[in-house]
């Protein structure tokens, strides 16, 4: 049978419009998932949004056992050996993890690159993936054919981590079907997605947060301008990790992207005593910087939540939207110039957020989104 935590944490995630951070919001308001579900129709409703269907509870249970069958488990953030990297606020929750997860305990470097890589950019991309984990590094990459196959392969002995974009049960690309199994059996394969889902194009962008996010530092072996891998780049630079490239000919398109990275500020790098050499002297003061911010506190827990009455919605609501303006403002200067209870102003936050009405932005901020005046209608 599934954990009853487990399940309520995946219904959360899965349902419609509660994405990373509305996740924690959620948490932080309502303290446990089981909580956060009983309130969020409320909610909704209350945001005016047509009525909410939460993510079947037959179906979280059917991912779990599925999961548990295949000799995998849903690791959650909170537990004692969730990866302290994904602590950035688009991070996904939760991952659905097959193989040996305590490998995320070590210290990581994702490699990533070309598809349509050549026989050297693959010969290089191996080589360094091979001295990075027998240096100690778990290798991350996203298992596509080219670099990132190349790149697993090279850590394999070792133990390599491939992200998925689908579900931690569809091997993808095919033919990496066997690469797949030995990684489950010597490293590990995660993802967020729900088991059984095939990989589209949209998942993608999702699936390379990740690959950067549970890195110290990301290296773009050959990439083309317009790349994914440098969508993998420019979110390990969001995310405040190190980027790292390999620079190539001016006459291969494969290397464009390389060769505009490092023209912006990516490291140079040849080989993995480079690598190396740059994470420890970079990767390692970015990692204190962002592990020494304060986590967003929770709010005071309690046994109820109480939705606030029309009245109190309808006073606390034109308050908050009166503090806000055109700009990004900080949820704890919007509790404390409110002058109301911190737990109503977060569930008013909350409505407002599900209506569409503000956004949230990563560093507990919120914008209000400022729909243009109407034009009038001619004469």
């Amino acid at each position: 049978m599934a954990d009853e935590n487990q399940v309520s944490s995946l219904m959360l995630y899965r349902t419609p419009r509660v994405g990373p951070m509305t996740y924690r919001e959620l948490l932080r308001v309502f303290s446990t998932p089981e909580m956060a579900l009983e309130n969020l129709p409320a909610l909704m409703e209350r945001a005016g949004r047509k009525p909410l269907q939460l993510y079947p509870r037959s179906r979280a249970e059917e991912e779990l056992n599925t999961l548990a069958s295949l000799g995998g488990r849903l690791m959650i953030e909170g537990d004692s050996d969730w990866p302290d990297l994904l602590s950035f606020d688009a991070a996904p929750p939760m991952l659905m993890v097959r193989g040996l997860p305590h490998l995320l305990e070590r210290r990581a470097v994702a490699i990533v690159g070309a598809r349509d890589a050549t026989t050297n950019g693959c010969r290089l991309a191996e080589q360094i993936g091979a001295d990075m984990a027998a240096a100690g590094w778990l290798v991350v990459s996203g298992m596509a054919r080219g670099i990132d196959t190349a790149a697993h392969v090279g850590a394999l002995l070792e133990g390599t981590a491939a992200i998925l974009a689908g579900g931690v049960d569809v091997p993808y690309p095919a033919e990496n079907e066997g690469l797949y199994e030995k990684i489950i059996m010597s490293g590990l394969v995660a993802s967020e997605a729900p088991m059984g889902a095939a990989p589209a194009a949209r998942h993608f962008p999702r699936r390379n947060r990740i690959v950067s996010g549970l890195a110290h530092g990301t290296l773009v072996i050959e990439a083309a301008k317009g790349s994914g891998s440098l969508i993998t780049a420019g979110y390990a630079s969001e995310q405040g990790r190190v980027v790292m490239a390999v620079p190539g000919s001016p006459l291969d398109e494969r290397s464009q992207g390389c060769n505009s990275l490092i023209r912006e500020g990516a490291f140079l790098v040849e080989n993995a005593d480079d690598v190396i050499e740059i994470l420890a002297r970079e990767a390692g003061v970015k990692s204190a910087e962002r592990l020494g911010q304060p986590e967003m506190p929770l709010l005071e827990s309690v046994d109820e939540v109480k939705l606030p009455t029309s009245a109190e919605h309808s006073r606390i609501r034109e308050r908050v939207l009166s503090l806000m303006g055109a700009s990004a403002t900080e949820v704890s200067a919007l509790v404390h110039q409110s002058e109301e209870f911190p737990r109503l102003v977060h569930l008013v936050l909350l409505e407002l957020e599900l209506s569409g009405e503000i956004e949230r932005l990563a560093g507990d901020k919120v914008i209000r989104i400022m729909l243009p005046p109407r034009k009038r209608r001619e004469q």
